[in-house]
């Protein structure tokens, strides 16, 4: 907690001492009333027609105290609020700013559920804590001492019963404080769980609808959901305990409070001092019960700070996490450096805590305007290869070269100016059609409508944009769900050649589209973009026959590496690809139309 303190400014830490002065004014004028309701009861029990003027006087004073106190509550919750509000501002901007940093390897670490969890609802926990922390945490001992110093001047029998309630609720709380504790750490866990179930499910509604899965998916709801939902019993009921116990407490030592006072004014003779003593009870019963007061407001905060504390943990845990790849002294390439090229030299990676390796000792080299294509079974590491060129993981041994230099060298931003990226699953963002194309940015490039439209023409993609009523501002929701597949994966295209880079990466990103489109598309790459290195990740092997190298993989191991004609005769897995996908005739046609 002292650490999010420390992210405190210079204006919010202003708005904390003019909180602090309110809340000792508040607490001043809440210990002011029973002195005037003491003196209030000595004159009524004097029963003289003479002390009105006095009593309502003292009664003017008492009611300008209670409004005191309630104009300063109201100002010390709003600068509660607005540090509250701030802190929590800068918290998930740092949250986000630090995940944005992220590698696959630290957001598979903590799980997308779990990070969308510690960004939105561990951050309301401190802010929850903080609003209530400054009216509370501070007001209570502050209360509780104040009022503890004017009750030791009077009868030590009414100081030996608040003490005697105040050890009974210390008592109580830290019970409840060690057996909850531990309980809200797993309320936290669970609520990830219960986000990555509400997750999987709306994300993959059209499969469990197919299969009608919807029994399956609400059992796997109800149990997440109830696991939860047991536990937030289990600490609520335990922490509705403090409630009545307090009022209880509170309800006990006013009652022993006016027992004592009773014995104690029967003992002495009648006149003026039964009536001081009825007074000194009076106002003795006010600070006994501003005391309680004090221990309930501390209640309250043992009630939230458990979770709250849990949550500053987790993301804490975010924020201390170091990002295992960052960035390179340059932002350049080097003067005279060849440009374009994309080299792996005895590269092998193995993923965090994996002890096989997905891909082992491999090497080649794509020179500028080329295209290396990469084909072979499932798992046989084609996407992870192409995923070290932009350093979503880093290589585990061996090198990655572009333009000649490591990429671990370049700063990322430098590094992914040169390229052009489309995943196996075509990212739709909500907006338009242009601003999913013109989408991220590149140093020294402004995109404008023209190159937005070029480049949906190079991607086969101008047909069915341009039939929709806006057109290139048509409306995208979120993650493209009115487009189809194949449009989406023409847009994902556009966007990467939108970016004129000098080398395009391409992971098995032609799949949703037809034979047809698929040669116009690669057509009109080539004739476009031919100065550029691509690196196309593909299973059919029309669209990687014309490669300029076919790269072949299996099990992580290069089998075989060379133009299509050559792995035909040399490379049997190659072969048996080729031979699954098409007919020997059309294997030994020229394929003329396929040709590009």
């Amino acid at each position: 907690m002292l650490r999010i303190l420390k992210t405190l400014k210079a204006r919010e830490w202003a708005y904390f001492a003019v909180g602090v002065a309110f809340i000792v004014l508040q607490v001043w004028l809440d210990l002011t009333m029973p002195d005037y309701m003491s003196q209030i009861t000595q004159l009524a029990v004097m029963g003289d027609a003479a002390n009105m003027p006095e009593i309502w006087k003292n009664g003017g004073l008492m009611l300008a105290c209670a409004l005191g106190s309630a104009l300063s509550s109201a100002v010390v919750g709003f600068f509660a609020a607005r540090i509250a509000a701030a802190v929590s501002f800068r918290l998930r901007s740092r949250v986000f700013d630090k995940v944005e940093s992220f590698s696959m390897e630290e957001i598979n670490k903590f799980s997308t559920a779990s990070l969308i969890t510690r960004t939105t609802n561990d951050v309301t926990q401190v802010q929850m804590i903080i609003s209530m922390g400054l009216q509370i945490v501070i007001k209570a001992p502050i209360l509780a001492v104040w009022a503890i110093v004017k009750i030791l001047g009077s009868n030590w029998q009414w100081s030996v019963a608040t003490a005697s309630a105040v050890v009974i609720m210390i008592v109580m709380m830290l019970v409840l404080l060690f057996v909850v504790f531990p309980k809200f750490r797993r309320v936290q866990k669970l609520t990830d769980n219960l986000n990555a179930v509400t997750r999987e499910n709306l994300t993959g509604v059209r499969v469990v609808r197919a299969y009608n899965a919807e029994d399956y998916q609400e059992e796997k709801f109800e149990k997440a959901n109830g696991e939860l939902t047991k536990t937030q019993l289990f600490t609520s009921r335990a922490m509705a305990i403090l409630a009545p116990v307090m009022t209880m407490i509170m309800t006990g030592l006013t009652l022993a409070i006016y027992w004592i006072g009773a014995y104690l004014i029967d003992a002495l003779p009648s006149g003026q001092a039964r009536s001081e003593l009825f007074g000194q009870m009076a106002a003795f019963s006010g600070y006994a019960t501003q005391v309680v007061v004090a221990f309930m407001m501390l209640a309250m905060i043992f009630i939230i700070m458990p979770r709250a504390m849990v949550s500053v943990k987790r993301i804490g845990e975010v924020l201390d996490t170091q990002a295992s790849i960052t960035d390179g002294a340059l932002s350049a390439s080097p003067e005279g450096s060849p440009s374009g090229t994309v080299e792996f030299k005895n590269v092998s990676f193995r993923y965090p805590d994996a002890n096989e390796y997905v891909l082992q000792d491999m090497s080649f080299k794509a020179e500028r305007g080329q295209t290396v294509a990469f084909i072979g079974s499932t798992g046989s590491g084609k996407s992870t290869a192409i995923n070290l060129v932009p350093r979503f993981y880093d290589a585990t041994e061996g090198e990655v070269l572009v333009d000649g230099v490591n990429v671990k060298d370049y700063t990322l931003r430098a590094l992914h100016d040169k390229i052009g990226y489309v995943p196996q699953r075509a990212v739709m963002f909500s907006g338009t059609v242009e601003s999913n194309v013109a989408y991220g940015e590149k140093s020294g490039t402004e995109y404008t409508l023209e190159d937005v439209k070029d480049a949906v023409r190079v991607a086969q993609g101008t047909d069915f944009i341009e039939k929709k009523d806006d057109a290139y501002r048509a409306h995208v929701a979120q993650g493209g769900t009115n487009f189809s597949g194949g449009q989406k994966q023409r847009l994902a295209i556009a966007r990467a050649v939108c970016r004129r880079p000098e080398i395009y990466i391409f992971d098995d990103s032609f799949s949703a589209l037809d034979y047809k489109t698929d040669r116009l598309l690669r057509t009109a790459l080539k004739q476009e973009t031919g100065g550029a290195t691509s690196l196309i990740v593909a299973q059919r092997i029309g669209t990687i026959r014309d490669a300029d190298l076919i790269i072949v993989l299996d099990e992580g191991k290069v089998v075989g590496k060379g133009t299509h004609d050559e792995l035909m005769k040399s490379c049997g897995v190659y072969r048996e690809i080729a031979y699954s996908q098409l007919s020997a005739e059309e294997l030994e046609n020229s394929m003329g139309g396929e040709r590009t």
